[in-house]
């Protein structure tokens, strides 16, 4: 099975899509994760990305398209998987329709106040990628898994989110519109408790739980 997931930033989407692809066995591609990884490898794609990212603008389309499809073509996607973060645009959309079938779009849907709130509060850690909320963490600035410090993304930051926020309801929401019109849209209140989330995906996917 083929499925996107769609949802403005800190909407939930990639914890989400990491249960999900652990239940029907399928991977989870993040062209988030492709690109940060290559920020910190400093790879030319990675160089060329940081500049748009870190103003939380959209990395150009043929960045982004030339990752995926290179990436749908490993072995390990050949039995489905879930996209995270592609497309986000409706040019992205059109390309993906040349290079891949979609089976289901899932859109994760939260307000802005709720995701400005969420986001400007999350910390990571950079060595092991656990995610972490000032809300929970009780004063504490180091990593539960490793040990290590936990920082806040440049992306993360309210200004930066604010931004973002912009550019995914400019650029990205007209993607609801146009995978409505193909009948493949399915719609799930992001804000409820993440296991209710999580059954709701199954359901909609028609997965027995």
């Amino acid at each position: 099975m083929n499925i996107i997931f769609l949802g403005p930033p800190g909407a939930g989407k990639g914890t989400q899509a990491q249960r999900i692809c652990a239940a029907l066995n399928i991977p989870q591609i993040s062209t988030g994760d492709i690109l940060r990884r290559a920020i910190k490898e400093q790879t030319p794609t990675g160089i060329k990305a940081k500049s748009f990212i870190d103003a939380g603008k959209l990395v150009p389309d043929e960045v982004i398209i030339d990752i995926v499809k290179d990436r749908l073509a490993q072995p390990d996607a050949q039995q489905g998987y879930i996209l995270d973060g592609f497309p986000r645009t409706v040019p992205q959309a059109e390309a993906l329709e040349s290079i891949a079938r979609i089976d289901a779009v899932i859109e994760l849907a939260v307000d802005d106040e709720h995701l400005v709130s969420r986001l400007s509060g999350r910390r990571v850690c950079l060595k092991c990628g656990a995610t972490y909320h000032v809300s929970r963490l009780n004063g504490k600035t180091t990593c539960d898994a490793c040990g290590e410090e936990l920082v806040q993304r440049e992306d993360d930051k309210a200004e930066t989110v604010l931004n973002r926020l912009n550019v995914y309801h400019e650029q990205t929401a007209p993607l609801v519109d146009f995978y409505t019109g193909r009948g493949l849209l399915h719609r799930i209140d992001g804000a409820q408790d993440m296991d209710v989330i999580y059954h709701s995906i199954l359901e909609t996917l028609g997965v027995k739980q």
